[in-house]
């Protein structure tokens, strides 16, 4: 059978391993990355194809796959790109880090008949295989109860909490074992590295047949564990990943009443034979299956989009607390006021509120969490991430993204066009305005088109922005000019002496040839990580 010729984007923590089993089945054309001695690497070692944009692999013919394993909060973006340029995708979990954007990309690989697949790797398991035959011949008998673990000390990211980076792989294989949807679901974290990023968190999913799920996660553990544990009505059974032969093993316990007291007898257990398969290469030879012979995978945009039902409904009920969220089939909740416009076709989060005499147009992407005050416009095309702010008599015009946590103060100004003419129509020439993560807009203010805002940047009232502004910047004026940096807190950053404190909040920056980077987030005491029982929470 010939082989499909793969591209892969990304070769770091996971990538160089996709690129090693493509190359290891032949199919391996290219690998794409930013770093010019990762690419000297590969060329070395496989005498393949190199590149070092997006767009070169995308234009390359020859290319008929792509593999993605780029950071989570670039995933939209490349599938989207890789979909257009008509070619078939796997991307490593999660498909996307919001279900609209998951959603986008399922219509698109539908319309242009492309395969996406994503990289849900323990559905490739053999023991997660086995399991699913152990439990469909009912050699399990009912199941009451899975907990699963998935425990490491790092590897700890900055754009996506543990909840989205580990317990996918968790999600995924539960909701493949039980072949149905949780009903009701809550999840609780801590957060000890930095205040935005959860680094454990203990999810607890009910599902209509009366199963109950608790999935733990946690980067911050002393020692690596990756367990399932399932019991049953007959048996239990536990796959340790982490154990070299003992990985999947079978208890017959049983629980006796005595004098209507429960008694448990315990069992030694019984190992069950696996295939000694790497999931990875069994992932690969199952996508390449699916190019060149029209099937569709295992793993597809729709079991994908069940994962990223899931984790959204965690992500609510951690924002919240741990209050439960239910599941009932139904699109994610969002509050419009009776005398908001929403046209068909825009995408809207979950726990959005948009206010008195709004318009959100179509094909406008709003994330959750968003607050819109009374008369905001959102025009065709815009892009506005989770947890934005926008107050009063606002229009965010097309060709404007607003990534996540973003404030737009009342009255602010957002352009697209720099030289506006009312008898001349200039469409085609609107100009791209970012508004980088956690920027700060203040009342009044303007920002003229064909800028980037940098990150937790702050313009101040009256403003006229015409010019990109640095991460942590304060600028103000007519045209704005920097007059100091801003803390993540809000808080203007002292003239001091290296390295830079905040006097509120104790986070520590290196201002050096007009940059402002971050050091570390506050960390009073490191607290030694609890392992307890899934039902002490």
């Amino acid at each position: 059978m010939s082989r499909a010729n793969i591209a892969v984007i990304g070769c770091g923590y996971w990538g160089k391993n996709i690129v090693r089993t493509f190359h290891s089945l032949g199919a391996l054309r290219s690998v794409c990355d930013v770093r010019s001695q990762v690419l000297e690497d590969v060329r070395t070692k496989y005498g393949v194809q190199t590149n070092s944009t997006i767009a070169e692999v995308l234009g390359d013919r020859e290319v008929e796959g792509v593999a993605i394993a780029a950071p989570a909060a670039q995933h939209y973006e490349l599938v989207k790109q890789a979909l257009e340029s008509g070619k078939h995708v796997l991307v490593e979990k999660p498909l996307a880090l919001r279900l609209a954007e998951g959603r986008h990309l399922a219509e698109i690989a539908d319309s242009r008949r492309r395969v996406l697949m994503v990289g849900h790797i323990l559905q490739y398991h053999p023991g997660i295989t086995k399991l699913k035959e152990l439990i469909a011949n009912g050699e399990l008998g009912r199941i009451k109860y899975i907990y699963s673990s998935r425990l490491n000390l790092g590897k700890v990211r900055a754009e996506e909490n543990i909840l989205w980076s580990f317990a996918p792989h968790d999600i995924s294989a539960v909701l493949y074992l039980l072949e149905e949807m949780p009903t009701r679901i809550a999840s609780h974290g801590g957060t000890y590295l930095d205040s935005r990023v959860a680094d454990t968190t203990l999810s607890t999913c009910q599902f209509a047949s009366g199963v109950n799920v608790h999935i733990f996660v946690s980067w911050l553990h002393p020692f690596k564990e990756q367990k399932l544990t399932i019991v049953g009505g007959k048996k239990m059974a536990v796959l340790d990943d982490m154990q070299p032969e003992r990985k999947l093993v079978l208890y017959s316990h049983r629980i006796d009443w005595v004098h209507r007291i429960p008694v448990a007898h315990s069992d030694q257990g019984q190992v069950v034979a696996i295939a000694k398969d790497e999931p990875l290469r069994l992932e690969c030879e199952h996508f390449l299956e699916c190019i060149t012979e029209g099937r569709k995978p295992r793993t597809d945009a729709t079991s994908a989009l069940q994962v990223l039902e899931v984790l959204d409904a965690c992500q609510r009920s951690l924002c919240s607390g741990g209050s439960p969220v239910e599941l009932n089939g139904a699109e994610p909740e969002y509050f419009a006021h009776p005398t908001a416009v929403i046209d068909r076709g825009c995408r809207i989060g979950s726990a959005t509120k948009i206010w008195h005499f709004s318009h959100v147009m179509e094909g406008a992407i709003v994330g959750e969490r968003c607050n819109f005050g009374q008369n905001v416009v959102v025009s065709p095309g815009v892009r506005i991430g989770n947890n934005v702010k926008i107050q009063n008599n606002v229009s965010v015009y097309t060709g404007v993204e607003l990534e996540d946590d973003v404030f737009c103060g009342p009255s602010m100004v957002f352009t697209n066009v720099r030289n506006p003419r009312s008898h001349v129509n200039r469409k085609n020439e609107f100009r791209r305005t970012l508004v980088k993560r956690g920027a700060s807009i203040g009342a009044n203010a303007t920002v003229v088109c064909g800028v980037t805002l940098g990150e937790y940047c702050f313009v101040a009232a009256g403003g006229v922005v015409t010019r990109d502004v640095p991460d942590y910047a304060l600028v103000m004026g007519i045209p704005a000019v920097q007059v100091g940096w801003m803390c993540y807190c809000g808080t203007q950053l002292p003239d001091s002496l290296l390295p830079v404190v905040c006097t509120e909040c104790g986070r520590r920056y290196h201002i050096e040839d007009n940059s402002c980077r971050a050091l570390s987030a506050v960390v009073t005491e490191m607290p030694t990580p609890v392992v307890a029982s899934p039902l002490a929470a």
